[in-house]
């Protein structure tokens, strides 16, 4: 069996981009039989950026909600709050005096902000120290990354072999699997979607909000009369990671005939939106009324993972001369 651990930051409700990209191939990943899934919501480090406790406490659980709605198997598999389970912190420390400044000072997290390094705190440029942490510290094998965290991967085997080389077997050196083919989701301006370009669909919204939002998607001035280019289009681009293919060649059709207008492509794409996540949009709704069953499903997986963390610290500890 392979353990499989995924981390995500609690920096809002995720949108449609980190749903079908990252967090539907996930949930299917961790419902394989031969898998072990650990799944945390990364609190700890969204306080690197976030500094309001209101807003760190609801992006938490809204996120959490996100997951369960959504099909993740909180029973079969494990699933905390990264500050639930502090031995990853003490961790960190140790992982932090292995770990050349050097290194730290080549991480995209850090090099993307060093020109304005009064936006810079230490949390930042310890940030990849804190994720080895959390990796190495529940033994995992696999962690399916995207392309912008290979760096990451790479930075947590090299401090884990650093361990390694001087105690012997500490770490469980983990292995990165990035999906060569994981989906690019268009945002209603055709970047990439994303909360930093304020482009995205939130599938979670009340009918009349999240209407408005697909409403807003960008197209080119065409009359509706006017034939339009079903290849050139975010609408159909976003209608085809949901409908299925009778659908979609409907609408391709529609495009290509004319008397077929932006309008009735959203509308339907809005629909398809409903069709597809009804279920995850009222157990999110539900889920997000009842607070204390979302801390009741992290806590009960907050044991679990405890229950490894203090067996990896009490190697740890042993193998660097402490008292465990």
């Amino acid at each position: 069996m392979a353990r499989v651990l995924t981390g995500v930051q609690s920096t809002g409700v995720p949108h449609l981009g980190n749903i079908l990209g990252a967090m539907l191939p996930a949930i299917e990943m961790s419902n394989q039989s031969e898998n072990e899934a650990f799944l945390f919501i990364a609190d700890l480090h969204s306080l690197t950026t976030v500094r309001s406790a209101e807003v760190l406490r609801n992006n938490t659980y809204g996120t959490a909600a996100a997951w369960l709605a959504l099909g993740f198997d909180a029973d079969k598999n494990t699933f905390y709050r990264q500050s639930d389970v502090t031995e990853v912190t003490e961790l960190t420390w140790y992982l932090n005096c292995f770990t050349p400044y050097p290194m730290l000072a080549n991480a995209h997290s850090f090099k993307d902000k060093s020109n304005r390094l009064s936006d810079v705190n230490a949390g930042l440029f310890i940030y990849p120290v804190l994720m080895a942490a959390d990796i190495i510290l529940y033994d995992a094998d696999v962690v399916p990354v995207g392309k912008d965290q290979k760096q990451h991967l790479e930075m947590t085997r090299d401090i884990a072999s650093s361990v390694n080389s001087q105690y012997g077997d500490v770490f469980v050196l983990p292995e990165a699997v990035i999906d060569e083919k994981v989906m690019i989701i268009p945002g209603i301006d055709g970047q990439k979607m994303s909360k930093s370009y304020n482009n995205f669909i939130d599938i979670f919204l009340p009918e009349k909000e999240l209407r408005k939002q697909v409403m807003k998607i960008v197209t080119d001035a065409k009359a509706l009369e006017d034939v339009k280019d079903p290849e050139d289009s975010i609408i159909v681009d976003l209608y085809s990671f949901l409908a299925n293919d009778e659908e979609l060649g409907a609408m391709k059709a529609n495009y290509l005939a004319g008397n077929y207008g932006y309008g009735h492509a959203k509308q339907a794409l809005f629909e398809v939106i409903l069709d597809r996540f009804g279920n995850a949009r009222q157990e999110h709704s539900r889920l997000m009324a009842d607070l204390n069953a979302i801390d009741e499903v992290l806590l009960k997986g907050a044991e679990k993972a405890r229950l490894v963390a203090q067996n990896t610290l009490q190697r740890v500890r042993s193998k660097l001369g402490y008292h465990s």
